[in-house]
């Protein structure tokens, strides 16, 4: 039997959910029609490594660091509070060694990093990996960034909001601040759960790139407290930390052995294909990857179609729909633009700590953003800006419990087009998975797996004309009013109940 609390969260969700149904069905059968959908280009600019509060905690109207509570006391291994945060660390060096350019007494709270580094100077990089992660977020608490990283204080630093690059974009389009990326760790397996919204498998890996224990310990409140040995595979085999792929590119002298078999679970991109919808991935420096000529931060785990069967090299769907960036460019000025489109950076423009800049990588999807609206693809098109991953830097908001694989951490997204909201702040619950929700929306796809098929539609972010079949119900304000109120507080209630579980263990 449940708690008198839980079960009323129970009934009022349910009645949002139903409510929420009901409206979305009632609008227009239109929704699900995309010759009345007046967006025909979808364009996905996947940058690198920030938490939300890392770069927009001081964005106005956002649930950022002026929010009660939101600047959260950081505990050591053992629970105890940290007199000061320990001296960044410059995680390069071995062993990592001080990084001077910050003090050694920072107090323990968020820091501005601008006081210290300017958004052109690279900061080091830091530890964003699978079990780690969950240990920093320590069961919802949010506590312990400092205690399991490789980089001292630096988890903490953000910087001035305003002064970045892609500011005024969020400024005057929509950004979400409720948008949670996919799976714990890093880029690799985020990579992967934005194209199939799965966890790679991989049966039979090399023994030693497998964690050495069953599962990560637990205490007796079912919070995560201890890390296994280490690997990149979990003893069930499912590759969460960066491995190579099969295919073509690979990082050089990675023996057949250590890459992983192919994948063939269903794709997004094989989703399109199926439905004649174009797409593509446009990589940077892709071609000289390709050519065994790689630039030296060409990251090959960036790259994630080349994990999968379909895309084996020779075959027609690589040479299709995995292309350079320059390519991207091209289709821009041509008026060639795929229905759907996915650009990823080279490692010097993608923001990522440790080999490029918060501005060089703002100021490189802030020029590729101005080609798309200076574009005649413009008028047809919604730009979706986002991280693959925290980086490894504070968020104070803990993420949902779905799984065993996540949500992560809070990143920043951005959401730019004639269609969407202006000046908008969008705290709609979303994850990496919403982008997959709102291409199938779009296309009338088939969802890939229960995460994308239960993620909310990116929607909110969007004003559509009426004949979309959005915000054109008929009934009263009152009415509209009446079911705010109910789904506000079953969602409150059921993210007080979530919240609540996570301060208790996870599963």
């Amino acid at each position: 039997m449940l708690p008198p609390m839980a079960r009323l969260c129970r009934i009022f969700a349910g009645l949002g959910i139903l409510v929420m149904t009901v409206t979305l069905f009632s609008s227009s059968t239109a929704l699900s029609q995309s010759a009345s959908v007046p967006i025909n280009h979808i364009i996905v600019i996947y940058l690198e490594n920030h938490s939300f509060d890392n770069l927009y905690g001081n964005f106005p109207g956002a649930d950022g660091l002026d929010q009660p509570g939101a600047r959260i006391s950081q505990v050591d291994k053992s629970g105890a509070p940290y007199q000061a945060l320990p001296q960044p660390l410059d995680s390069s060096e071995t062993p990592p060694s001080p990084d001077q350019r910050f003090p050694a007494d920072l107090p323990n709270a968020p820091f501005s990093i601008d006081r210290y580094l300017s958004m052109d100077q690279k900061t080091p990089d830091l530890v964003h990996r699978f079990y780690q992660h969950q240990l920093q977020m320590d069961g919802g608490r949010m506590d312990r960034f400092v205690a399991w990283t490789d980089a001292g204080g630096l988890p903490m630093g953000y910087y001035a909001t305003k002064q970045l690059p892609l500011y005024p974009y969020a400024q005057s389009y929509t950004l979400a601040d409720d948008f949670f990326h996919a799976a714990f760790g890093g880029s690799f397996l985020n990579h992967q759960w934005l194209i199939c919204a799965c966890t790679p498998v991989w049966s039979g890996a090399p023994d030693d790139s497998v964690v050495k224990v069953a599962r990560p310990e637990f205490d007796a409140t079912g919070t995560l407290t201890g890390l296994p040995k280490d690997g990149e595979v979990t003893p069930d085999g499912y590759a969460v930390n960066t491995v190579q792929p099969f295919y073509h590119p690979y990082q050089a002298d990675t023996a057949e052995k250590d890459r992983m078999p192919p994948q063939t679970l269903p794709t997004i991109g094989d989703r399109l294909s199926d439905a004649g919808v174009s797409w593509a991935w446009y990589a940077g420096g892709w071609n000289e990857a390709l050519a065994g000529k790689p630039d030296e931060n060409f990251q090959f785990h960036h790259q994630p179609f080349v994990y999968f069967q379909r895309y084996a090299d020779g075959t027609s769907e690589k040479a299709e729909h995995l292309k350079d960036e320059e390519d991207f460019l091209t289709s821009l000025n041509e008026g060639t633009l795929p229905a759907v489109s996915f650009v990823k950076p080279i490692g010097e423009e993608n923001e990522h700590p440790g080999y490029s800049t918060v501005s060089n990588g703002e100021q490189h999807a802030a020029e590729l953003i101005e080609r798309v609206r200076n574009s005649p693809e413009w008028g047809d098109s919604a730009i979706v800006v986002t991280y693959d991953e925290f980086g490894g830097f504070y968020d104070h908001v803990a993420p949902p419990v779905v799984d065993r694989w996540g949500p992560g951490s809070r990143v920043p997204t951005l959401i730019i087009s004639p269609y969407a909201r202006k000046g908008f702040v969008d705290h709609t619950l979303y994850d990496t998975t919403s982008i997959l929700k709102f291409i199938e929306w779009r296309y009338g796809l088939q969802p890939l797996t229960d995460r994308d098929a239960g993620a909310n539609n990116l929607l909110g972010a969007f004003q559509l004309p009426e004949s979309g079949g959005i915000g054109v119900l008929p009934m009263s304000a009152l009415t509209v009013v009446g079911i705010a109120s109910v789904m506000g507080v079953g969602v409150f209630l059921l993210r007080w109940r979530v919240l609540g579980n996570q301060r208790g263990g996870q599963d």
